[in-house]
């Protein structure tokens, strides 16, 4: 066989890939229409020695260097219908195996979710909404007063990476000042975008919204604090589909727990899910999802339908736009 369906994720093949996608690349690529594990490899590692082609999703399992020479020394690509690869991406690269991920297909919900956070939180939607649901008429229209619309209003968008830059093309169509800062945004790509280039503290201190889209690394962790959360706007928003260890919660919940005003929604946490006794299960001006943010329901499809057009045009000799290569992965997600 010359393609093969890998992941370590009971189900998780037929969930990602539809049946249409799944079929096409049977036909198209060779490729066994069964679900393979690691174990499962690693117990009949002969069998996969003409295999080509890997297509992956949520689950892909991690191999050593000296196993992917062993095991796969035809490979030519990984196609993986997810988002980061951080966890696996590197030992195919050292081995020459080329990586493809449809990590920008997933940041379309995350940054559909965003957009539509923001422009509820303009209008206080978060605050008016529990007050007007519990029978405050008066006290919920008291409180949508404080937010300013969507009318020239700042919005701050930290991290222009895939969702970052899809959250910025999203919100051109409002009447929105967006402020955006990020180690990558050239004056070039800010006048692309429709942004204003700025820096965290000011972001903190001057937009309505604030929504974080940094990068999962190392340094990024801690990277807002209580000083950050202290300096917001009054009724100020923080939206956070990043990641949950990027925040301080501790400086957070203090300052929710000080200014009333402010909100934070929190798609994300750390740990996820929040412990059981974490004062933001309690803090009424925090709201948490699950996690949603992401491609969810039938969405995951799109992911593995990018995956297939990209191994189509990989297959023509065509450039290939969702591409990871090694110095990418020193910064992306």
């Amino acid at each position: 066989m010359q393609a093969i369906f890998l992941s370590d994720r009971a189900g998780e093949i037929a969930r990602v890939y539809a049946d249409a996608t799944a079929a096409h690349l049977t036909q198209a690529a060779g490729a066994s229409a069964k679900q393979y594990t690691k174990a499962e490899v690693l117990a009949s590692p002969e069998r996969f020695g003409d295999v080509k082609y890997i297509f992956s999703t949520w689950g892909m399992p991690h191999f050593t260097e000296s196993e992917i020479r062993a095991i796969f020394p035809a490979l030519e690509c990984v196609f993986y219908s997810a988002g980061t690869v951080q966890a696996f991406a590197r030992e195919f690269l050292n081995c020459g195996v080329r990586v493809f991920s449809a990590w920008q297909a997933n940041a379309v919900p995350v940054a559909e979710y965003v957009t539509s956070q923001i422009i509820l939180a303009n209008k206080g939607f978060f605050s008016a909404c529990p007050a007007m649901s519990g029978g405050d008429c008066k006290g919920a229209k008291a409180l949508a007063k404080g937010y300013p619309g969507n009318f020239d209003t700042p919005v701050g968008i930290i991290g222009t990476g895939a969702v970052g830059r899809l959250v910025c093309k999203m919100l051109k169509p409002y009447r929105l000042r967006v402020l955006a800062s990020s180690i990558e945004l050239t004056p070039q790509l800010a006048s692309e975008l429709g942004v204003e280039i700025s820096d965290t503290d000011t972001i903190f201190r001057t937009c309505q919204v604030v929504s974080n889209h940094v990068a999962n690394l190392p340094e990024t962790v801690g990277m807002f604090k209580k000083a950050h959360f202290e300096s917001m706007v009054p009724f100020g928003v923080f939206i956070n589909t990043g990641r949950g260890a990027q925040v301080v919660e501790s400086d957070l919940c203090a300052v929710l727990k000080a200014r009333s005003d402010l909100t934070a929604v929190l798609d994300v946490t750390y740990p996820e899910p929040p412990e059981e006794n974490s004062p933001l299960y309690s803090l009424p001006n925090c709201l948490l999802t699950p996690h949603i943010a992401g491609s969810s329901g039938a969405e995951v499809r799109r992911m593995s339908e990018w995956m297939c057009e990209e191994f189509e045009r990989y297959q023509k000799g065509l450039p290939c736009p969702f591409e990871v290569t090694a110095q990418m992965l020193e910064h992306m997600a």
